[in-house]
Order: C-alpha cells, then structure tokens, then sequence
C-alpha cells in the first residue's frame, strides 16, 4: 500500500498515544519513556518530532534520563523519524539495531461482518486480562496491569468467547479517524480457529461505529503468524519501524 508520509506520520502519533508509559518526559519534541518491562513502546524515546537545535545533546538528555532509571537507552527509529539522520547518528554512538517491527493499516468496512465477538466495556475483565497476559513474555506481565490502567479513556476491550470459555482478548482506541488494534492473545487450545478473527471483525465494528476511517497496528516482523493473519484480513503494511539501543 502506498502511504503518504503525512498519513504515516499521523498513524505513528496515534500509535504512541494509544500505549503511555509510566514515565514521560519531554525533549525538544522527542517523548522520553520508561516503564521497565519489555514493552517496546513503553520504554524507548519516540522520535516523530524534534524541535531543538543540539540533536547530539538531546540525545545525551535522554541517556542521562535511562541511567537515572537505570535502564538502557533505547530510541525507536521509522521512516518518519526527526532528525532524517538519526539513526545514522545513534549507529556512530555505538547503538545496535534492535527489534524490527511493521505498522499495518486497514480502511474501517463500511458493513460489519458477523462474529461471535463482543465487546466488554472500557475495563478488563479478569478472564480477559489472564488469557491477554498468557501471550505476553515473562518481563511484560506484572507491568501490563499499570499500562492498561492508564490508557487513553475512550476504549474498548473485547473477546471472544467460545464453550463458555474466553478464548480470544483485543482492545481498540479510538483516536479521530483512527482506531487501533492492541493486545491480541488466543489462548492455545483455541488457535487457528477463528477467535482471533472474529475479535477483529468485532474491532471493526466499533471502529465504524466511533466514526474511525481507519484501523493500524503494530507487531514485530517476526511474528509472522500473526501478520498472516492480519494480512488476510486485510491489513497492509503502511511502514517499519526498529530500535536502537546503547551497548555499553
């Protein structure tokens, strides 16, 4: 799919609002985020705008921010980041290339598809937050909980429940035109079934129904079960995006 690099840029944006760290700070139009955990989004500097005049000092600011928390440094580099050089500049400061990701997008359906999904409310339910949790590595799970509790208001949880079993967790935001796609888990006895799917066409729906023209989501390249999926569905790759991190 050919996307204009404006749209990008916005579909990158809502993606940074729609997951916030636990802590955030501000340098020269960089977020700065720290969370612990291994969340991507949650512990490394976004980098869509720069407003400075000292890229090699803001980029000092932000090791200084990681050793304070004593965490690494890690920025997030895509092909809408500011400075264009700064993942030149990170590669001469000894960062290594990290995770490599992609951000898929796909026009909300004027007709909803039926499905066996529901939507459960603005809070996760117990059953959601286990079968969601079960798909998440070690380090991400006892910080999940605190995320999910600081996300933007306007959301949905979802799931899908089958032999009265929850067997399928999603959860959108809706964000202006956007809406995303986030904390997709099928527990195991239940994949390659269509839980997965029906929490989509379920997503979908809610989307068209705040107004959202269109849906994204992030995932890493190695995950290519699910990009199958989503692919199928109809999600195109809109961009990629990777990490940097500091070796010391």
């Amino acid at each position: 799919m050919a996307i204009r690099r404006a749209q990008l840029l916005a579909v990158e944006e809502a993606a940074v609002r729609s997951w916030p760290a636990l802590q955030r700070v501000s340098i020269d139009g960089w977020l700065w985020r720290c969370t612990s955990g291994g969340s991507v989004r949650a512990n490394t500097v976004a980098t869509l705008s720069f407003s400075g005049a000292d890229v090699e000092a803001a980029i000092d600011e932000a090791e200084r921010l990681y050793a304070a928390a004593s965490a690494p440094s890690r920025f997030t580099i895509s092909a809408v980041s500011s400075p264009s050089d700064l993942d030149q500049r990170l590669d001469a400061r000894g960062y290594r290339h990290g995770d490599d990701h992609v951000t898929m997008i796909k026009s909300v359906p004027t007709h909803a598809e039926p499905t066996d999904a529901a939507a459960l409310g603005a809070e996760p339910t117990p059953e959601w937050m286990a079968v969601y949790r079960s798909g998440l590595t070690e380090d991400r799970r006892g910080v999940a909980p605190r995320i999910l509790a600081g996300l933007p208001r306007h959301r949905m949880y979802f799931a899908c429940v089958r032999e009265g079993h929850l067997a399928s967790s999603g959860m959108s935001i809706a964000d202006g035109k956007f809406a995303s796609v986030q904390c997709m888990a099928t527990v195991p006895g239940a994949q390659r079934q269509g839980a997965a799917r029906a929490v989509l066409a379920a997503i979908e729906a809610w989307a068209a129904s705040q107004g959202c023209t269109t849906l994204y989501l992030q995932t890493g390249v190695e995950n290519t079960a699910a990009i199958s999926l989503y692919e199928a569905c109809g999600f195109e790759l809109a961009g990629r995006y990777h990490t940097r991190v500091l070796m010391r």
